[in-house]
């Protein structure tokens, strides 16, 4: 992907459609960035993504991590890379100044990781984790921890993981049973092990952070009694602040063979009584951890994005230079497939996609800010209920569609898009992974419908439904959302009879909700832009995407009926 090749678009979105400089100026922390300095920041960055991180994506994956009696090479050319990129700043867009950050608008980091993935998503596994785990020690690390590790993480000097996964507990983690024992000193001694750990072991830094969720002696069972910890690759210097000492007893026992992410290293990692100390209150664990689970969910939805935007990329090129048969209404013999209508369907419905994602995400992360720095509480508590409730729908809506669009992309190479030579298949394969990491796309369906909207029986959807910014929805639009939230009141009722029901139909809820709000974001992009560069994508979304709303509903109201056609009197 050509990362420069979408700055027009992007500045477009935030700059005309979503008025980004002037919602975040309102805001006390970045009323001195104005949309030009944005710009330029935007510019460096997708130059620097061109030039530094794209062209080790083939190379990258055909090369591949190399194990080593514990030790992880990365691929040429990755660790040179890596160092340029941190030393750069890029990291630290969006983190406080205090801890060495930038201070910059949250959604400038969005666009950055928006871009690296669909560069090399191989590469951007490595930093992929650094603001999750910057946001998890702000909010919860002793001032201690925050002196030794936070402004390390935040300037990506160190890198980080998550340590989550256990052989016999992928996404139960009420069944982990890895110990952590406390000393004398403080610190505390874990034991176990942890599995498809991403970047557990490399030689891009000279220290790893690992988060690892563990059970104190006196934990109760289940998932409330885990506790969080962080457990240093290097121990800090016992005479020297500041330097780096002994290694801690961290072991990378191998590394995975995977379907893609070829250039990341996938770690089962051992923890032989290795020192670390405690990350918030005993016990509270997953309330730290979803701190940095919450922000990197945002960010995988991007990648679906950066990874949909790099095949259409690829996609769109060829289709312009191919040529096979004659198009409908054409005098050559011989047309470019571009000119075949089946193949601008699949061009202008991932386009739908990717523009309508974009507004989606970039939204989102200006709700983000809004949540922190707004200075009236009601505002802050609107924005935190859209990142609540719309986190989950990107993570998941954004990933499938990474997936199935970029398949939908190599369709458009024929039999040329299943070989190496056109890169195609490898997005395919890179993409695939990010419908399962960071929580299953059915794990987020069921967080959003089970946990957030039936919670409290559907009220703070039906607010953000009937609190979207912008002009009033159409009367078909204003249909489909008073259908939604219908649907969810008798939802509601229905699951008091069966209690299974919300988990069979989570996953056509949330695809409901996905289109409905792509409906917004695509009211609004046409709202503000002219020209067939956005009518055609547009029409596509009317035609191709949003259709799928009434057949998730048909599903939905189907089921429901069920239930309450045999509900005992």
């Amino acid at each position: 992907m050509q990362a420069r090749h979408t700055l027009d678009d992007i500045q477009h979105l935030l700059t005309t459609v979503l008025q980004a400089p002037r919602r975040w100026q309102a805001l006390a922390p970045f009323a001195d960035t104005d949309g030009p300095l944005a710009a330029q920041v935007l510019d460096e960055a997708a130059r620097f993504v061109d030039s530094a991180i794209a062209p080790l994506n083939r190379s990258g994956d055909e090369e591949g991590c190399r194990f080593d009696a514990g030790q992880v090479h990365s691929p040429t050319g990755f660790r040179d890379a890596y160092r340029a990129f941190w030393q750069a700043g890029w990291p630290s867009l969006s983190c406080a100044p205090e801890h060495g950050g930038q201070g910059l608008p949250a959604v400038l980091e969005c666009v950055l990781f928006e871009w690296l993935p669909g560069a090399n998503q191989g590469w951007t596994m490595a930093p992929g984790l650094l603001h999750g785990a910057y946001e998890c020690l702000k909010h919860h690390a002793s001032d201690a921890l925050q002196a030794q590790y936070l402004e390390k993480i935040a300037t990506g000097e160190w890198l980080a993981t998550m340590c989550l996964t256990e052989a016999h507990a992928g996404s139960d983690l009420g069944l982990v049973r890895t110990k952590g024992v406390p000393q004398p000193d403080g610190s505390v001694r874990v034991s176990g092990s942890k599995i498809f750990i991403s970047g557990g072991e490399h030689d891009l830094t000279d220290n790893i952070i690992h988060l690892v969720l563990a059970r104190l002696p006196d934990a109760p069972a289940g998932p409330k009694g885990l506790s969080l910890f962080l457990v240093p690759k290097m121990l800090p210097h016992v005479h020297q602040p500041g330097a780096l000492g002994e290694r801690n007893a961290v072991v990378c026992e191998r590394i995975e063979e995977k379907m893609g992410l070829h250039g990341s290293p996938t770690c089962v990692m051992r923890f032989d009584d290795a020192t670390g100390w405690l990350v918030g209150e005993p016990h509270k664990g997953l309330a730290a951890m979803f701190v940095m689970m919450n922000a990197a969910r945002l960010h995988v939805g991007l990648q679906g994005i950066g990874l949909l935007e790099a095949a259409w990329q690829k996609a769109s090129a060829y289709a312009q230079e191919r040529r096979q048969m004659r198009a409908p209404g054409a005098t050559e013999p011989v047309s470019l497939i571009h000119d075949h209508p089946a193949i601008r369907r699949i061009l202008h419905t991932q386009r739908a996609w990717i523009d309508g994602g974009r507004v989606l995400a970039y939204h989102t992360a200006l709700q983000l800010d809004v949540a922190r720095h707004h200075p009236d509480a009601s505002e802050r508590a609107s924005a935190q209920r859209w990142c609540a409730l719309v986190t989950p729908v990107l993570k998941a809506a954004l990933t499938d569609q990474g997936f199935q669009g970029a398949s939908a992309c190599l369709q458009v190479f024929g039999g040329h898009g299943y070989v190496r030579e056109w890169g195609v298949e490898q997005i395919v394969r890179d993409a695939r992974v990010s419908m399962i990491y960071e929580g299953t796309n059915e794990i987020q369906a069921i967080d959003l419908l089970v946990r957030k909207v039936l919670a409290d029986g559907g009220q703070g959807l039906s607010a953000l439904l009937g609190t979207l910014p912008g002009a009033a929805p159409c009367a078909a639009a204003s249909a489909r959302r008073h259908a939604l939230v219908e649907i969810t009141h008798t939802l509601a009722i229905a699951a008091q009879s069966d209690p299974e029901l919300p988990y069979w139909v989570a996953d056509d809820y949330l695809r409901a909700v996905a289109l409905l709000l792509l409906e917004w974001a695509w009211g609004q992009i046409s709202a503000h832009s002219h020209g067939e560069r956005w009518s055609a994508p547009a029409q596509a979304f009317a035609q191709w995407v949003l259709p799928e709303f009434e057949m998730r509903v048909a599903i939905l109201r189907q089921r429901i009926g069920q239930v309450l056609e045999f509900k005992p009197n």
